[in-house]
């Protein structure tokens, strides 16, 4: 199978450790890192569509091509952000929920690290949570949140039922089927303008108002992953729910959907799918459906 191999004298300092990190939580996973790629998502699926379903963590500087939910780009400075993906064989009982798992890792190891690294306290001004389905982002009590770091999830492997719902693009159906699933991170670490937006993304350096190392805050954010991960392969996303609910950025506010309904976010209910009231009635919203914003407006309740 192809790999891409760089030189031990070209790595960064701390992959090694960051191995050993993640081996902690993963046995035999290896991990790579790569100056420059078009996406660290479409090379372990190229590899995967190969044969190659190793446990893997591959990381790069810079990403050329990356992507985001519904094949949207996303965009990085090198050494402004984290961009990496971590290609795990999973046999989950139901895949729903899994990128709002994914997030909740994210979450609990950027925490992690700002208590570790004495990084000041946050601005009360924005709060650090998950914006359903697969975003971290710091949003203002008026509802207009920025984003820090955005998760895409893939698999390769057997072919699953047609149907796809659920948080995270996945069938709820059972399977019994093991896939290869391909997690791809992208974080932002510094300040950094990108073309096309009015506001700039939040990133972790302001979040924290602390300098950010990033071979500590990988040490945190790998393991955080895999461990989670592990869970929800045994137990589903039922174990996460009321965790998920003490980060989640749409309960409680007025939201808008892609196909032009608003309502009032209610949660996430057992199979991670958000649930919306719309004219009195309660919607259940599935990721594979609509995109969902915070529509402007203060924060409601439950």
């Amino acid at each position: 199978m192809h790999h891409i191999n760089v030189p031990p004298s070209q790595r960064p300092l701390g992959i090694a450790v960051l191995e050993q990190a993640a081996q902690s939580e993963w046995s035999g996973i290896r991990v790579e890192w790569v100056p420059s790629i078009d996406s660290t998502n479409t090379e372990l699926m190229r590899r995967a569509s190969q044969g190659d379903m190793q446990a893997c963590v591959l990381m790069a500087q810079e990403q050329t091509a990356g992507r985001g939910r519904m094949g949207k780009p996303w965009h990085m400075h090198a050494e402004q952000a984290l961009a990496l993906s971590i290609g795990v064989p999973l046999n989950p009982r139901d895949w729903s929920g899994l990128s709002l798992v994914v997030g909740l890792a994210v979450v609990s190891a950027l925490t992690q690290w700002a208590r570790q690294t004495g990084a000041a306290a946050p601005s009360p001004a924005e709060r650090l949570g998950l914006k359903w389905p697969n975003d971290v982002w710091l949003m203002a009590p008026d509802g207009q949140g920025r984003k820090m770091a955005g998760i895409l999830i893939e698999t390769a492997g057997r072919t699953l039922p047609a149907a796809s719902t659920g948080a995270g693009s996945f069938s709820s159906a059972a399977t019994s089927s093991s896939r290869y699933a391909v997690i791809g991170m992208g974080v932002n670490l510094r300040p950094q303008a990108l073309e096309g937006t009015s506001v700039p993304p939040a990133n972790v350096q302001e979040w924290a108002g602390a300098p950010v190392e990033e071979q500590t805050l990988l040490a945190l954010l790998v393991p955080s992953v895999l461990s989670a991960v592990r869970q929800f392969e045994h137990e589903g996303f039922a174990a996460y729910q009321q965790a998920f609910a003490a980060w989640d950025l749409l309960a409680g506010r007025p939201v808008a959907l892609s196909d032009g309904r608003v309502g009032d976010g209610l949660g996430v209910d057992v199979q991670g799918e958000l649930l919306v009231a719309i004219d009195g009635q309660v919607v259940s919203v599935t990721s594979g459906e609509v995109s969902v914003r915070p529509a402007v407006g203060g924060y409601r309740g439950v």
